[in-house]
């Protein structure tokens, strides 16, 4: 958005020195600044300027005499809902947070912030807003931001929601499938948080053995025990000042939660052979790909820990439940495979994205990425067509992997057995498979150019 073409931002704040401050801050970067020391004042102010021509932005402080900044954002929104509203405060509470996105806040900024913070977000604000000052959706991640991409409106609302909380100090809980995403939502929630500028320190429960677990977590000192032949700083004290991800906590095991517990509680870890508890100041987001309340039910995680993690959490739904997304994520992988290979950007037939679409993708987004990438050397630059979707085998009744077959064959054989279900009726074949007579037919003369006994064998046995 160009700065001659953008409308005045409103600084609502009851603090003269943070409303000279930001004003010197934003002016500085080329913006029109307004401010008001109060709602009341503030209100009339605004429709002042909306009589003139509007308002690009409102940036209010929440705690405010006379009216607060929630009664305040009440009245605007009711008003003027075009304008875009950020919140302002120095309280980060999960209940502030959810309390400002019912209110419809576009973000929400905890004290202090640095100016480069404000910055930012003031840019991403205003680039979701469109024209004379009506906000247009936008998806809530940019396809650049972590590579996640989405269009769905449950996941964005999902997003919506953790990048609210992100702005205050709640333990969160990601509970999802593997391959959906997890990490990166917390380090989207990591880098709009206060903690963004200091370090994100993940550790994966599940991949770590469970007698070294602790020691990664918690440190020791030199001559702690045999072999402790140098002091290791643990995950805890890595994160100092930022945010730890506790990756698959489900699968620690019960006697480490215990102190995993008193870690959350105390504010302090114990590092093996140190002199005493080392304060800790961090953000824990921890993830699951199983019901953390069902592992309480089965004795194999603590409930008081589980009630410690659960203090915001958020569900990422997994790709079956979001197949509209498909074609996103199809531009984005080819995009992301384009670049990595230097060859132009592929075109990818409708047949290949129809199978793309129907597939129920137990590994969600990361298996999605691995056939997509797959289909991106096979067709060599060339347009992505059925042929080159490879699917991972699939393990068996029996315990065996299926071979990898192609989606070509695995759709022939799909119709061929419907086929023989109906006893070679093709208009109820067509029925079963949602596909059209006329589709049906062009596979089968597909199919008999190979084979040309392929239809009438089948049917036969």
């Amino acid at each position: 958005m160009a700065l001659e073409n953008c409308k005045p931002i409103l600084i609502v704040d009851d603090d003269h020195h943070m409303r000279s401050a930001l004003s010197a801050s934003l002016e500085q970067q080329g913006y029109t600044v307004l401010s008001s020391p109060n709602g009341k004042d503030a209100l009339r102010l605004c429709q002042h300027e909306m009589e003139k021509g509007g308002l690009s932005l409102i940036l209010t402080d929440m705690k405010m005499p006379q009216m607060s900044g929630n009664e305040f954002c009440h009245h605007a929104r009711s008003s003027w809902p075009q304008v875009p509203l950020v919140m302002m405060s120095a309280f980060g509470t999960v209940q502030g947070a959810v309390e400002a996105m019912k209110l419809g806040i576009s973000d929400y900024l905890v004290k202090p912030f640095s100016e480069d913070r404000l910055n930012t977000l003031i840019q991403q604000v205003l680039s979701r807003t469109k024209g004379e000052g009506r906000a247009v959706e936008k998806p809530v991640f940019p396809k650049k931001e972590h590579g996640i991409v989405t269009e769905d409106h449950g996941m964005k609302q999902m997003l919506k929601m953790a990048g609210v909380v992100a702005a205050s100090q709640a333990t969160v809980l990601i509970e999802a499938e593997s391959g959906t995403g997890k990490e990166l939502l917390a380090r989207f929630i990591h880098d709009r948080s206060p903690r963004a500028h200091r370090p994100f320190v993940a550790i994966n429960c599940a991949a770590v053995p469970e007698t070294l677990l602790e020691s990664e977590l918690f440190g020791f000192e030199k001559g702690a025990f045999s072999g402790a032949a140098a002091k290791k700083l643990g995950r805890f004290e890595l994160a100092q000042g930022g945010t730890l991800l506790l990756d698959e906590v489900g699968e620690m095991h019960i006697s480490l939660q215990a102190k995993l517990l008193r870690v959350l509680q105390e504010r302090e870890v114990d590092v093996l052979g140190g002199k005493g508890p080392l304060s800790i100041d961090i953000r824990v987001i921890a993830t699951t790909n199983r019901s953390l309340l069902g592992e309480v039910q089965a004795g194999r995680f603590r409930e008081d820990l589980y009630y410690r993690l659960n203090v915001f959490p958020l569900r990422i739904p997994p790709l079956r439940e979001r197949l509209g997304d498909i074609p996103s994520l199809v531009k984005h992988f080819i995009k992301v495979g384009s670049d990595k290979s230097g060859k132009p950007t592929q075109s990818v037939h409708p047949e290949a994205l129809s199978i793309l679409m129907r597939r129920p993708w137990p590994g969600n987004v990361r298996e999605f990425e691995n056939v997509m990438e797959r289909a991106i050397l096979l067709s060599n630059g060339e347009e992505i067509t059925p042929d080159h979707l490879l699917f991972t085998p699939r393990v068996s009744e029996k315990g065996h992997a299926t071979e990898i077959t192609t989606v070509w064959e695995a759709e022939r054989t799909l119709i061929l057995e419907t086929l023989v279900q109906v006893a070679g009726n093709r208009t109820h074949a067509a029925r079963r498979l949602g596909i059209s007579i006329r589709t049906l037919r062009n596979k089968l003369r597909e199919y008999h150019r190979i084979d040309p006994d392929c239809e009438a064998s089948v049917i036969r046995n």
